[in-house]
């Protein structure tokens, strides 16, 4: 059956569907020796699909991967850097690097820590990192000083970043003494730094940025250990299953949201 290029592509854990149409774009991938355009369709079983000149065998898809990562500060949430930092890939075996088309779901910036989902998965990579997606994240945020009542409403009610205000977010004080102050936010959206640009915007500033959660799945281990900075785990099939139920939803409410016309596009 002819499915489109870049959906294969995500299925077969070459690449998230965004960087498959990157890829298409830029001329790197090939069906039956021509160059394919965004909107092309292949069938495996009568095509020769290549990327950069390697075929892709519709036998050997790999098995589909779903790891928990505990970031450290000082990796980058990318596959590959040009600046030549670490990577959330370089922290992984070799088994799981080469071949797999394992990639990070979003982002931590490099100065933050904490859970990071990566996935070969590209169907649910495109579903999870999708604006209409909002599965909530918990951080635990250090600021530079104790925080007023009122920042910390304005905080959770919403604050305007380019143009636009955030949705509301579940804040708590944790700790607050003469060594540090940390406050819990729940977030479900993701704009671009945002917990470091709303902190600013308010007056502070984050010295420790760590997420601790991601929906319901979190770094806990037992006796409230956490999952290991730079180590990773394989998501049980509950977590597997919460992700791709939180991703049709999603779907969901993405053609909900589009006009009745484009429903029957």
């Amino acid at each position: 059956m002819a499915e489109r290029v870049q959906k294969v592509l995500s299925q077969w854990g070459i690449a998230s569907r965004r960087k498959a149409e990157k890829m298409i774009i830029a001329g790197r991938v090939q069906i039956n020796g021509q160059i394919v355009k965004l909107g092309d369709q292949v069938d495996l079983t009568a095509d020769v699909l290549q990327v950069d000149g390697k075929a892709v065998n519709q036998t050997n898809r790999p098995q589909l991967i779903y790891l928990l990562l505990n970031k450290p500060t000082g990796v980058v949430s990318t596959c590959f850097d040009p600046q030549h930092r670490s990577t959330v890939i370089d922290l992984l075996p070799t088994s799981l690097r080469f071949k797999t088309g394992i990639h990070p779901v979003g982002r931590l910036d490099f100065a933050s820590s904490g859970a990071l989902i990566l996935t070969n998965d590209g169907n649910l990579t495109l579903a999870l990192t999708h604006p209409r997606y909002h599965l909530p994240k918990t951080y635990l945020v250090e600021l530079d000083r104790f925080p007023a009542a009122q920042d910390l409403a304005c905080w959770s009610n919403g604050v305007v970043l380019d143009g636009k205000k955030t949705l509301p977010a579940k804040i708590d004080l944790i700790r607050s003494d003469k060594a540090k102050t940390i406050i819990k936010i729940v977030l479900t959206e993701g704009k671009n730094r945002q917990i470091r640009r709303v902190a600013r915007h308010l007056g502070y500033e984050v010295k420790r940025l760590h997420r601790i959660a991601i929906g319901s799945i979190t770094l806990s281990m037992v006796k409230d250990l956490e999952l290991p900075q730079g180590k990773y785990r394989h998501l049980n099939q509950a977590e597997i299953n919460l992700l791709k139920k939180s991703s049709v939803n999603a779907k969901f409410l993405q053609v909900a949201a589009q006009p009745r016309r484009a429903v029957y596009d």
